[in-house]
């Protein structure tokens, strides 16, 4: 059985698709592109996806992850290929790697978010990050299923600035005078979420952006403490396979005359 993991991201008006919106239409895309998947077995098989941590619901993303398991081989660029023009243009695949290594999830253990705040001016954003940033405890409150819920917004923040520019990637791009923050968060329990940084700010500096703030995951993966950057989760995938490539393009290389 063969695994390949997928990058795919949530441009435009489609990061307004909910998590399972996206599964029907991947799961169309499938049959459009005659994917050979293998299924789970008992009374009700399904394609075997694996989801590996989705953006929520209204939040753009150019670093979703997914991984499927197939029941014939198949070129996983030729695979992503399909899939991408199977799928509606925003729900975009962007890259395909075969897994070669274990625990893609526990590779996702942060991520970078960019928030664009139309008619924030960009004083009063960096005078509020400063205010969250000295704080030592932010506590914000998130409505759930058993009720209110209060939590620290601040302590999973690894890092939180304003930019200058925007990201190419980042959604609605435009140019109206805005402020443009950089948010680098881990992945906690409870979960710390963009908007659970917008309340922390309004809570510590009453910065409120008269209209919703337009939010990008740029990249999630392994928080590498050393550089302060978050890695590529399917870079050890990719240096497995061209490990394997060298091995066997030097298995088949003749030994020289004379070689012991």
């Amino acid at each position: 059985m063969q695994r390949i993991r997928l990058r795919y991201t949530k441009r435009g008006r489609l990061r307004f698709t909910s998590h399972r919106d996206f599964q029907r239409a991947f799961e169309r895309a499938l049959r459009r592109a005659e994917v050979p998947m293998a299924y789970s077995a008992g009374f009700t098989p399904h394609p075997k996806v694996s989801y590996a941590n989705a953006a929520p619901t209204g939040t753009g993303s150019e670093a979703e992850y997914l991984e499927i398991a197939l029941a014939a081989p198949r070129d996983p660029q030729m695979l992503r290929d399909l899939l991408d023009e199977s799928l509606p243009p925003g729900l975009d695949i962007v890259d395909a790697v075969e897994a070669r290594t274990s625990g893609l999830a526990d590779r996702l253990t942060a991520s970078v978010w960019e928030l664009r705040l139309d008619g924030v001016d960009p004083a009063e954003a960096e005078r509020a990050v400063a205010a969250f940033n000295e704080a030592g405890t932010v506590e914000v409150q998130r409505t759930t299923k058993n009720g209110v819920r209060t939590f620290d917004a601040r302590s999973a923040v690894v890092s939180l600035e304003r930019v200058t520019t925007q990201s190419q990637q980042a959604d609605r791009p435009g140019d109206q005078p805005c402020a443009i923050l950089r948010l680098v968060v881990r992945h906690v329990t409870p979960a710390v979420r963009p908007d659970d940084v917008l309340s922390g700010l309004r809570a510590v500096a009453d910065l409120a952006p008269p209209v919703p703030v337009a939010v990008t995951r740029l990249a999630q993966g392994l928080f590498d403490e050393e550089t302060g950057t978050v890695t590529d989760p399917l870079a050890p995938d990719r240096e497995a396979a061209q490990a394997l490539t060298t091995a066997a393009a030097a298995a088949t290389v003749p030994a020289t005359e004379g070689s012991a």
